[in-house]
């Protein structure tokens, strides 16, 4: 996909604050720094529209971006370890799962693993969450570069069994490299 133009719309933590558009919208989600914002950087071929940071947890709002003028991506906060207050962490999860529940344009979720990481509890919890609501999941294993080939097969199968998939659904990428950056864009095609 040609990306003419991405911006920033806004920024957001309930339903009234979303964006009034009707565009077809992909969320980008993760437990904390996982990759989402440079995820989302690399494919829009972009170094700085989604502000990234080596601090987990970061992102504490859900943030909308449009594309081409036609279709959004949304990126929400990471979950797990985030070096921010409790009470902070407390709503995410009720703002998260308002977005999910209420966002009528939403089309697919991205969600994002860490492929040096064995999947957490809540990364089964949002897995089950999106199933038990039919909200389309597409797989992603980041940081790939860290990673040699046979280390990466090895690892993408051990996260496919933990969610009884076939390895081959779960797309590998380096935000580093671009390596899957155009089967990712194939994925999104098809649900956008």
């Amino acid at each position: 996909m040609i990306i003419k133009s991405a911006v920033f719309v806004k920024s957001a933590v309930k339903p009234s604050q979303y964006p009034d558009y009707d565009f077809p919208e992909v969320a980008f989600a993760g437990r904390s720094n996982v990759g989402k914002s440079s995820l989302i950087n690399r494919l829009l071929g972009r170094k700085k529209l989604v502000k990234t940071s080596a601090t987990p947890g970061r992102t504490q709002t859900i943030n909308f971006f449009l594309m081409n003028e036609g279709f959004s991506f949304a990126d929400l906060p990471g979950y797990g370890y985030a070096k921010v207050p409790v009470a902070v962490k407390k709503k995410w999860g009720p703002m998260v799962e308002s977005y999910l529940r209420t966002r009528a344009g939403l089309r697919a979720v991205v969600f994002i693993l860490d492929i040096r990481r064995s999947p957490s509890h809540a990364d089964h919890d949002l897995f089950a969450w999106l199933a038990h609501h039919d909200i389309p999941q597409i797989l992603v294993l980041t940081k790939t570069d860290k990673l040699k080939r046979g280390e990466q097969a090895f690892q993408r199968v051990r996260i496919a069994e933990a969610f009884c998939l076939n390895p081959e659904t779960l797309l590998l990428f380096s935000a580093v490299t671009g390596a899957g950056k155009q089967l990712l864009w194939k994925a999104l095609e098809a649900v956008l």
